[in-house]
């Protein structure tokens, strides 16, 4: 299936993160959350247990046979849906989860990944401890400026060409998906789609720059330093082993494909036109409202992407080794994710009264006041397996859904919700789209990428530590 397809079929199936005004589909609805027993999450549990073990276990199966797969799951939650709550509902769940949801995120995503396609970051060199390093901070900075998406896309391929003729690389890219992908997000509104969400909610701009400064530069630092620490050992181990002839050797650094930088400000600006222009025009398509500023925003960004592909030179898509696949994997797989993360949400948005009570309780301490600690830890930890934009959404929500006073007399309750949803989506490969497009790509590329459950084993020993730490330190 080509990319196109891919597309639609994803927009047949799902749509949810970036909307202006972005309800949850649980919230459009108005699915019963607080009757629903926790029997309605064993889809998306049976969906990640696929992602997590169809490339380990059923490999060729797997690489042929995943949209089937997510579909299957997907039609899991519909079919129960139309049945226990009646065919209009249903449609309008799915409808709400596609056309306001999945479609925006997809769309991003995929400019996103086909302006920064057509950036060559041409020539090459070597990977030694301090140049990936500093290829990591300088993502990191990257990522809060043009998103961890677009950063991720731009810089994966420069620093899988610097590696490439080392033994010892997975690591590399692991900590740029725990840096770059998500970590580097955490400071604007632009760099992870929680922060956005938060933003056209009535968050201030650079309420999360002044607010997460400290948290993000602390968990960055330790994250960069274990790095450098882990590459160094690695790396003087290899000075031993066979040399491997290196397939991109050393050249002079240049960045080509120029034209597309100013589309990614475009995408930039069609994202900021959203949240400021608000017409007050919505159409309605089986009763989901689609408000006139979304599909304007979309039609942009898809043109943007569409115009990139017209003036990028071939030979620069072709030496970035530029090709569908990884976004429409993305696509697809996303695709079952949103469907199938419906009635989840449903439950937890029903608060004390749903299957995920002893849960949600956690976060309110025994005096009624906010439990940052426990808004940190949960909100990461459902980000972690959730997508991380509605999850902060929910937790917002359970905070209270005043901006201004989460922005002021409970900042502290905000800023916990923020690091958590943006730190702790590097705990998998599905917490933040950009994780699996770079495991994707790196794979494509021959790099042997941990499977699921072994990037957790590297997101448990490395972050989770770390994040003890900026929790004792900033949330207690």
């Amino acid at each position: 299936m080509g990319f196109a397809a891919a597309l639609t079929a994803g927009a047949v199936m799902a749509v949810a993160t970036l909307s202006p005004g972005m309800a949850l589909a649980a919230e459009a609805h108005e699915l019963p959350g607080e009757t629903m027993s926790l029997w309605w999450a064993l889809p998306f549990a049976g969906l990640l247990l696929s992602i997590a073990t169809g490339p380990l276990l059923f490999h060729h199966l797997w690489e042929h046979h995943y949209g089937k797969i997510t579909l299957f799951w997907a039609a899991l939650v519909v079919v129960p849906l139309a049945v226990a709550f009646g065919m209009a509902s249903a449609t309008e769940a799915v409808l709400h989860a596609l056309l306001t949801e999945y479609m925006s995120f997809i769309i991003l995503l995929f400019a996103l990944f086909t302006i920064s396609g057509g950036i060559l970051v041409a020539g090459n060199i070597h990977g030694t401890p301090l140049v990936n390093a500093g290829l990591l901070l300088i993502g990191a900075l990257l990522a809060s400026v043009i998103g961890t998406t677009g950063a991720s896309m731009i810089l994966i391929r420069p620093i899988l060409r610097a590696n490439d003729n080392r033994p010892f690389n997975a690591h590399v890219v692991i900590f740029f998906i725990f840096l770059v992908s998500n970590i580097g997000g955490s400071l604007t509104p632009l760099g992870d789609p929680p922060l956005f969400v938060g933003f056209l909610r009535g968050v201030d701009f650079f309420w999360t720059t002044t607010n997460l400064y400290q948290e993000t530069l602390f968990v960055g630092s330790l994250v960069l330093a274990v790095f450098l620490a882990m590459d160094i050992i690695l790396h003087h181990r290899e000075a031993g082993a066979p040399k491997i002839k290196d397939p991109t050797p050393d050249t002079t650094v240049r960045i080509r494909g120029l034209p597309n930088v100013p589309l990614l400000a475009g995408v930039i600006g069609a994202i900021l036109l959203s949240a400021t222009w608000k017409p007050g025009v919505a159409f309605s398509v089986q009763g989901v409202s689609l408000e006139l500023q979304n599909l304007v925003r979309d039609a942009i960004i898809l043109a943007l992407a569409f115009l990139s592909l017209g003036v990028s030179r071939k030979s620069h898509r072709q030496a970035n080794n530029f090709h569908w696949e990884p976004i429409a994997e993305v696509a697809k797989l996303f695709a079952g994710i949103f469907i199938c993360i419906v009635p989840v949400i449903a439950i937890l948005r029903a608060g004390p009264d749903g299957a995920l009570a002893p849960l949600v309780s956690l976060v309110t301490s025994p005096t009624g006041e906010p439990n940052e600690l426990a808004y940190f830890w949960l909100a990461g930890a459902l980000s972690s397996f959730l997508d991380n934009a509605p999850t902060y959404l929910v937790f917002f929500e359970l905070a209270g859904g005043d901006p201004q006073h989460l922005m002021t007399t409970f900042a502290s309750t905000l800023a916990a919700i923020s690091a958590g949803a943006v730190f702790m989506g590097a705990n998998t490969y599905i917490g933040n789209a950009p994780n699996f497009m770079v495991y994707a790509i790196a794979r494509h590329r021959g790099v042997k990428m941990p499977g699921f459950f072994g990037y957790m084993a590297w997101s448990g020993a490395v972050l989770i530590p770390i994040f003890l730490i900026a929790g004792f330190l900033f949330f207690r």
